[in-house]
């Protein structure tokens, strides 16, 4: 079953295959997590929308058709989710200044290299600050692209967009990012 394509996962789990939804659960929490992190400023709306999606997922289960892929009906799931919110405050989406997957845990002090450390740190600091402030669609296209992993297909029709304006947002958000990362770059 962990062969099985998304798509075939969800139809299973639309008969009553509840290790099904398990295996897509484990498949994309992560991606999904990251995106509604990177999209959201406070960690507790990004639970909330995260916790949300899942459960819009199982209560639309019956009405589930193979269509598009499953990774363009759950973030598209998402993306209503999180825009809803942003209507909902009427406040421009805030991207959050940290990386959802910091841990307590520190590598062994003897691998550190402080200097590179304050490097990584600022570098990612300065990204993420970046994203932040890029044109909604553009930052839209990109953390779909790069942290829920869509293809530029998948974003296009997640978004009602062609795929030329997709990947014409894509390179302008990446041109924005490289002139602002030129200091890390070198």
């Amino acid at each position: 079953m962990r062969d099985e394509s998304d798509e075939h996962l969800m139809l299973r789990y639309q008969q009553g295959d509840a290790g099904a939804f398990d295996i897509l659960y484990q498949r994309h929490k992560g991606p999904l997590y990251r995106y509604l992190t990177r999209l959201l400023a406070h960690d507790q709306t990004a639970e909330e929308i995260y916790q949300d999606v899942w459960l819009r997922l199982i209560q639309a289960r019956s009405r589930y058709q193979a269509s598009a892929s499953f990774r363009t009906y759950l973030f598209q799931i998402a993306r209503n989710r999180a825009l809803d919110h942003f209507r909902s405050q009427r406040r421009r989406p805030q991207l959050a200044t940290h990386d959802p997957a910091d841990t307590d845990e520190l590598p062994d002090a003897q691998q550190l290299d402080v200097a590179d450390l304050v490097h990584n740190h600022s570098c990612l600091a300065r990204l993420l600050e970046l994203v932040r402030d890029l044109p909604d669609a553009q930052r839209d296209v990109f953390l779909l692209k790069e942290e829920a992993g869509l293809s530029l297909q998948e974003i296009a029709a997640l978004s009602t967009e062609n795929v030329e304006a997709v990947k014409s947002r894509l390179r302008y958000a990446i041109a924005k990012l490289r002139t602002g990362l030129r200091e890390f770059l070198t």
